[in-house]
């Protein structure tokens, strides 16, 4: 070897030794979470991606789209369970639901402390934590997981768990709606502010923004009044499961005009980042723990309008403007956020995760290894069935398939019918009170429409859908019936299908040891699962969230 030879190959040694130095002398990247109850597969940016009318060309989310603009937007991304506390307990650990205990449910729900989670390694790591609002709740104690609420950051006020209520109060009150507007989001500023003053010079943070706004209720009209979203503009646009009638487009733009709320708040934490000159050192994550509640097929069921949100992220130095088709979990950020901080995650971990994705340049699938995910539920409401029993629950998604299999047929989905089951049910208690009738169903008006027209033969299959029992299995072919109404498990042409979709799902549930489907696979009809509802463990009302 010559001597020039010799030198550049010291010299390109020592390049690249200074350069691994720099890479692990770099500061951390921080991290912004926005985690919203009940918000779902809703933002602008799915418009452009969905390839048919949909409810999203009705909302207006620039914020949400600037991330996903700026970042990737992944197209098929579904929690682990359709109910807040399982959702969550699955998020924080990085595991399946059904592995957290009785994180597993939801009334009743009781934390393990022995489960690692993501923002205490974090924090152990070094990482400034602090969280403003809902983390894991309900449950005991509230927002385990995030170490209760020695790390919150509410002290500014929380106007924005209940948007719609509180703007409405405060324009009665006199105030213009600009200005009620700009109160909630000095709210959101001000909060955000107390945590970044209280890290210490230098120090990587990460912070969890948890609004409940988009948990029902809300005022009815809003979505028009405060956000301009006209229900008529949802005409031939809702889901075939949904009756395409006034009411219910007025309920849906509601609950879109809380998930503008959202994206407003959004906009403040950006605006944040870049006047103190971080948004270049922060990844930002958006989405939601299931969807939208008090509707058919949606929170507490396992069709996608229950199991699929959004999830768009800003990496810094990641290609911008890629649209994902990788099926995402949201699991999948417990170890993606410790890989960030530079933290091992814990062994055995279902979550997988996304760093990869977002370090490529790649639109479209990128990874063909992630062509599954598996979503279930247990114990939602305490009292929807006799005996405080769940409706066990397991589903396998695939890009063209939806399989989902019913442990327990014979119980009713969303709960016993109670007053719904009278000649003339009280309507006014049924659009208020979520136990009066199947309680696994948030009250609404979409709800109490359904329980009013259950016996018109128009209407009569749309009730049937949301709330009869259902066989033990059900597939559904995504390609040819996207809103999941058709199941064809009975069907002889999808029998292979239906075959290699139940198997799948069964190896992988074995392989998790899922309590459902091991041993007797009773775990979860028994004490304490099954113990009777406890005081204060029924899902809080928005203003009470922690």
């Amino acid at each position: 070897m010559s001597t020039t030879i010799r030198a550049f190959a010291l010299l390109a040694g020592l390049f690249c030794f200074a350069a691994q130095a720099s890479g692990a002398d770099a500061p951390r990247l921080n991290i912004l979470f926005v985690f919203a109850d009940d918000w779902g597969r809703y933002a602008s940016a799915y418009a452009k991606v969905d390839g048919r009318p949909t409810i999203n060309d009705a909302i207006k989310t620039p914020n949400v789209d600037r991330v996903a603009r700026e970042g990737v937007l992944f197209k098929h991304a579904f929690v682990n369970a359709p109910s807040c506390t399982p959702c969550r307990s699955s998020l924080l650990s990085g595991r399946y639901f059904f592995q957290t205990g009785r994180g597993a449910i939801l009334q009743g729900a009781v934390w393990d402390e022995k489960i690692p989670t993501f923002p205490l390694l974090l924090r152990d790591a070094g990482y400034h934590i602090g969280k403003s609002f809902k983390v894991w709740s309900p449950g005991t104690p509230a927002d385990a997981g995030f170490g209760g609420q020695q790390y919150a950051y509410q002290k500014a006020g929380g106007a924005c768990n209940n948007f719609s209520e509180e703007v409405t109060k405060m324009v009665t009150d006199g105030q213009t709606l600009a200005a009620a507007r700009e109160k909630i989001l000095g709210q959101v500023r001000g909060n955000f502010d107390d945590f970044l003053t209280a890290r210490k010079p230098g120090q990587p943070w990460h912070y969890w923004f948890g609004t409940t706004t988009t948990h029902r209720s809300w005022i009815k009209g809003s979505g028009k009044k405060l956000w301009g979203i006209e229900p008529d503009a949802l005409k031939g646009k809702l889901p075939k499961f949904l009756p395409d009638v006034p009411e219910i487009r007025e309920d849906v733009a509601d609950y879109l005009g809380e998930c503008q709320a959202v994206d407003a708040y959004v906009g403040v934490l950006l605006k944040k980042l870049e006047e103190i000159g971080e948004l270049e050192q922060t990844v930002i994550v958006l989405s939601g723990d299931h969807g939208m509640p008090g509707a058919t097929s949606g929170k507490c069921n396992l069709y996608d309008h229950g199991t699929a949100v959004t999830l768009a992220i800003r990496y810094p130095g990641g290609k911008p403007g890629r649209v994902l088709t990788d099926l995402a979990r949201i699991p999948d950020l417990c170890p993606t956020f410790l890989e960030i901080g530079g933290v091992k995650p814990p062994e055995n971990l279902f979550g997988k995760s996304l760093l990869p994705l977002f370090k490529s340049d790649k639109s479209g699938l990128v990874d063909a290894s992630r062509d599954w995910s598996i979503s279930g539920r247990e114990r939602h409401v305490g009292i929807a069935r006799e005996g405080n029993l769940p409706y066990p629950m397991r589903s396998l998604r695939t890009p063209d398939f939806l399989y989902i299999r019913n442990f327990a047929p014979d119980r009713w989905p969303m709960g016993a019918p109670y007053s719904a089951a009278e000649s003339t049910p009280d309507l006014k208690n049924v659009g208020n009170n979520t136990r009066a009738a199947f309680p696994d169903m948030d009250a609404s008006p979409t709800k109490t429409w359904l329980i009013a027209h259950q016996h018109e033969a128009q209407w009569k299959w749309h009730f049937d859908l949301a709330f009869a029992k259902r066989p033990a299995e059900e597939l559904y072919d995504l390609k040819n019936d996207p809103d999941q109404v058709k199941n064809l498990a009975a069907d002889p042409a999808f029998a292979a299908q239906k075959r290699a979709q139940s198997e799948r799902l069964m190896k992988l549930l074995k392989d998790a040891n899922d309590p459902r489907v091991a041993g007797d696979g009773s775990t979860f009809d028994k004490p304490p699962f099954s113990d009777p509802e406890q005081a204060g463990g029924g899902k809080a009302k928005k203003k009470n969230a922690k």
